[in-house]
């Protein structure tokens, strides 16, 4: 069995995944893993990459685009290893991170899933790494940009932690899926990623399922990554990631918050969310 299997889900990122693939074989006497690139269905050439340059990768072909999550789930029956890391294609491993990031879950058993810290390639931190879940009053303060204003208040700021320094290690309620690893014990008890989402909030579903085993999710930052968070150039395409995040946090707000507030509540996000895709798709519109 393989110490850990590395799936990396690929679409229309043919040099950035290239550029990945080669930082994670500079890696490859850290620890014994496997590399796992999941294609859906790209138009760039990007399955031929991998197999004529990185033959030591297992890829896998869907003939269509069917998602972050059900793509990533592709991977499920062929991964072999006793962890499992959730890569993007726009990141570069650092060196020593996936040696330590391995040996922190093999010293805490308690972990039921982590991350390291998260770089921007001007070196700043990339908020979205750690996250808190978005309940009533954290979107709130999230997107009505109170976050921004009061950046470090511990009653503003939690969506992004902002109170807390990224060169602390703590626990966290979500993890990006830039990089999420995990015992593949947790997640075959888990389900994996819940294919509901298409793109967007699905690493904030997981993380929920895994929390809610009583298992603990942790940012360790003394290691890293770099994220290149690529950006389209299309305002359609930007206007559909958007909005697909609007979606994801209706779907998971029904799915897991709506319990657990009063109607009146659930009415005012469920209003918000609307208002949020109105004023999106009325700003692109107008670009």
């Amino acid at each position: 069995m393989k110490k850990l299997s590395i799936i990396i889900l690929n679409y229309n990122t043919k040099d950035l995944l290239s550029n990945c693939l080669d930082s994670l074989y500079a890696a490859r006497n850290e620890v014994d893993f496997e590399t796992i690139v999941v294609d859906n269905a790209s138009s760039d050439g990007s399955t031929d990459m991998v197999e004529s340059k990185f033959k030591w990768v297992t890829l896998i072909k869907s003939d269509k685009n069917i998602g972050f999550s059900a793509g990533n789930n592709l991977a499920k029956s062929v991964a072999k290893g006793k962890y499992i890391l959730f890569l993007n294609s726009d990141t570069l491993m650092k060196k020593g991170t996936l040696k330590r990031c391995v040996q922190y879950l093999e010293d805490n058993e308690e972990v039921g899933a982590m991350t390291c810290r998260t770089l921007l390639p001007d070196g700043s931190d990339d908020k979205d790494a750690r996250r808190s879940f978005p309940t009533p009053w954290v979107a709130l303060t999230h997107f009505s940009y109170l976050d921004r204003i009061f950046p470090t208040s511990k009653l503003f700021s939690k969506y992004w932690y902002g109170y807390l320094s990224t060169d602390v290690e703590h626990e966290v309620d979500v993890l990006q899926g830039a990089f999420f690893l995990s015992p593949k014990s947790i997640l075959d008890e888990v389900g994996w990623f819940n294919e509901e989402y298409f793109l967007n909030g699905e690493d904030i579903d997981l993380s929920w399922c895994i929390k809610n085993k009583g298992w603990k999710i942790i940012y360790y930052p003394d290691v890293s990554i770099i994220h290149i968070k690529k950006g389209t150039k299309k305002t359609n395409r930007k206007l559909q990631v958007e909005m697909s995040g609007v979606k994801a946090m209706e779907i998971f707000y029904r799915k897991r918050m709506w319990m657990r507030y009063p109607l009146l509540v659930n009415w005012f996000v469920m209003m918000g969310i609307m208002a949020m895709k109105v004023i999106r798709g009325a700003l692109h519109f107008l670009k």
